[in-house]
């Protein structure tokens, strides 16, 4: 229990204004960081590839990471989520939104408004090609996709739940060997992205 608390402190106090600005609870890879001006959050700016904040001195195994994100609605231009059991940007895994298909009349594009990965390893081009329909989903009810938005990610051993809006949207099971590591906030290739409002609860 203190743990949890811990942790959950440190979360908190990593999403103060002042302390994002000082970039000192959270470590950029292939980003930069900006405080947000309207709300306690942070910004990740765009660039080439997948970029990630990682939380300082924060491991995660097994539990539930709850934040609120915002990307915005432009075509391939929107990829974000949350990174977790990550060595790097190209060794973690994350779920992931595309907030430009919440709005989507394609019936497949909608198929593809979250998605899980296993970077580098297993990509989306990888795991839709060899098991399509699997490892991404539609939302029941999609949010609009410039306004803020919940999401919550269950892990528990090797099964991986993610929710929007306390509703589920993906069921998985995990295809990474490893079961810990840093825990991070995640924008995908030319993609920014704002977050606000994160907990971990650790089980």
């Amino acid at each position: 229990m203190n743990n949890i608390k811990l942790s959950i402190a440190l979360l908190l106090v990593a999403f103060s204004p002042a302390i994002a600005q000082q970039k000192s609870k959270l470590v950029p890879e292939n980003r930069t960081i900006s405080a947000l001006k309207e709300k306690a959050g942070v910004h990740l700016s765009a660039a080439e590839g997948s970029g990630i904040a990682w939380v300082k001195d924060v491991t995660f195994t097994n539990g539930t990471i709850e934040i609120d994100l915002r990307g915005k609605n432009v075509k391939q231009g929107s990829f974000i989520g949350v990174a977790f059991h990550g060595i790097s940007k190209d060794d973690c895994e994350a779920v992931y939104f595309r907030p430009f298909n919440f709005v989507a009349t394609d019936s497949l594009a909608r198929m593809h408004m979250v998605q899980y990965v296993q970077d580098t390893l297993y990509g989306w081009e990888r795991l839709r090609d060899e098991h399509p329909g699997v490892y991404e989903n539609k939302l029941a009810t999609p949010p609009d996709p410039n306004n803020w938005f919940h999401v919550k990610v269950v892990v528990e051993g090797t099964s991986i739940k993610a929710y929007v809006n306390n509703t589920l949207c993906l069921s998985v099971t995990s295809l990474n060997k490893k079961n810990t590591g840093k825990l991070g906030l995640w924008v995908g290739n030319g993609s920014d992205g704002d977050f606000a409002n994160l907990k971990i609860k650790h089980n």
